[in-house]
């Protein structure tokens, strides 16, 4: 089967398409004939050998895709072959074939496209767990959103909205700035021209939740837009450097600042993920939120796809197509 393939950590030049064995279906374990997948700036760190995890090598990265389910292993109920499925693994997704843990096998929610459905799982699974159980964001509240366009940032600002806040969209370009505004952002911010925190102040807002994947030098002013008790999400560092934020602030306004990280919480509590899931689906049919595939790029052309994310070109997904 064709795939990209990791052979060492580094630069993305280094990642190539071959020809790898096709997956079996081993007990506990579904095979999915993949028709799309999504590419997530986590896929990025993880061929550079800068994510959390270093899978052995080689390795087919992809965390998450949709497609039609080929083989079921023993042990795995509730999938049938031929059922058409959206999944996570941590790699794998990437390539014709993919070999999944049965837990991690979804239907698609009615609705969703191929395209759509692979790359659902992961940034909407993020944004909702950070906003619900991680920042507690209730009706009413004002929630800013950094990265405003990217994958899971236009799904924090889609499901802030949804979740009744209002919601200020921060990103660094204004044809960034319009994608959030058609996502429902009630007001926007550039901040490669302007303060966070001063753009905050002249919109007359105080911010209970801070919903950050970027990280670096924009953190420090957009943790100062918090009220009294406001959370601090910290989500990502897609800027690259990782902030020393001064602790004085969090004891000046009692803040809470809170880590999310969404795969290690789904392997923990893999019921209130189902639910979380379920949450989402019914969104979707109600017709709350819409994920936003803006590019498509065919599996030959992963190249093309990686460097949308790491020059911070990208808005709402990027997808491989394989069909």
């Amino acid at each position: 089967m064709r795939a990209v393939v990791c052979r060492e950590f580094g630069p993305l030049d280094l990642l190539e398409l071959a020809d790898m064995p096709a997956p079996e279906a081993t007990p506990g374990a579904v095979v999915v004939d993949v028709h799309a997948a999504g590419v997530n700036f986590p896929d990025l760190l993880m061929v550079q050998g800068l994510y959390q995890a270093r899978p052995d090598l080689p390795f087919i990265p992809g965390a998450e895709g949709a497609g039609v389910v080929a083989a079921v292993g023993g042990g795995v109920s509730g999938v049938s072959v031929g059922d058409e499925v959206m999944f996570v693994s941590q790699v794998g997704a990437f390539a014709e074939q993919c070999a999944v843990d049965g837990s991690g096998v979804m239907p698609i929610p009615e609705g969703l496209t191929m395209e759509q459905a692979a790359g659902f799982t992961l940034v909407y699974g993020t944004a909702y767990h950070a906003l619900v159980q991680r920042g507690g964001l209730a009706p009413g509240e004002t929630l800013l959103v950094l990265g405003a366009a990217g994958g899971v940032g236009s799904a924090a600002v889609e499901l802030g909205k949804a979740l009744g806040a209002q919601v200020i969209a921060a990103a660094s370009t204004a044809e960034k700035l319009e994608f959030a505004t058609e996502l429902g952002a009630d007001h926007v911010i550039n901040y490669a021209t302007h303060n966070v925190r001063d753009g905050v102040r002249e919109a007359g807002l105080t911010v209970d939740v801070v919903f950050d994947p970027v990280g670096g030098d924009i953190a420090e002013p957009a943790l100062r837009t918090l009220g009294w008790d406001g959370r601090y999400l910290v989500v990502g560092f897609a800027a690259g450097g990782i902030p020393k934020i001064p602790l004085n602030l969090t004891l000046l306004k009692g803040l809470h600042v809170v880590g999310v990280f969404w795969g290690a919480w789904v392997a923990q509590n893999p019921g209130g993920s189902a639910g979380n899931q379920a949450a989402l689906a019914a969104m979707v049919r109600s017709g709350a939120i819409r994920p936003r595939v803006t590019e498509i790029h065919a599996l030959e052309d992963f190249a093309e796809a990686f460097t949308s994310l790491a020059e911070r070109r990208a808005r709402g997904k990027v997808v491989l197509s394989l069909r």
